[in-house]
């Protein structure tokens, strides 16, 4: 299911561009480039922060965005890989920091990207945390204090 899922945000994504249109909004300037923010977290949802999953110090394989909806009042997070191309293991989580909820996750092989999985608004005192993998690689971020 999750596959169909992703097959179809990214068939969608490649609609846009092929019309000449944009993602997203907030998406960085390189949006219309391999591993940019696909807007798989849905209509109303701005990309807030990003982080950068390197194998190198120097090459970047994937991108955690985060992205927030004013409307839902949620946090989503989404791992983009920078090349699409054969199954990986690809992950993503959003969770609430310093103290942990139940974090939003999702794991598999996939093509694309792992995602999209949503929090909502931490209570007051609590931060958002984020972190993505691709194959062995891995990198977390938190912020986005209330």
């Amino acid at each position: 299911m999750k596959s169909i899922r992703h097959k179809a945000a990214t068939a969608g994504a490649l609609a846009v561009l092929a019309l000449g249109g944009t993602l997203a909004v907030t998406a960085p300037a390189s949006a219309a480039t391999a591993g940019a923010y696909n807007a798989a977290c849905g209509t109303g949802y701005e990309v807030f922060t990003s982080t950068p999953v390197k194998s190198s110090p120097t090459t970047v394989v994937a991108t955690t965005y985060v992205a927030y909806s004013s409307a839902d009042e949620q946090w989503c997070a989404v791992t983009v890989r920078n090349r699409p191309g054969a199954r990986v293991f690809m992950e993503v989580t959003l969770d609430t920091w310093p103290a942990s909820s139940t974090p939003a996750t999702d794991a598999g092989s996939y093509t694309t990207f792992a995602g999209p999985v949503y929090k909502d608004l931490p209570e007051p005192g609590l931060c958002m945390t984020w972190s993505g993998a691709i194959d062995i690689y891995y990198n977390s971020d938190r912020g986005l204090c209330p």
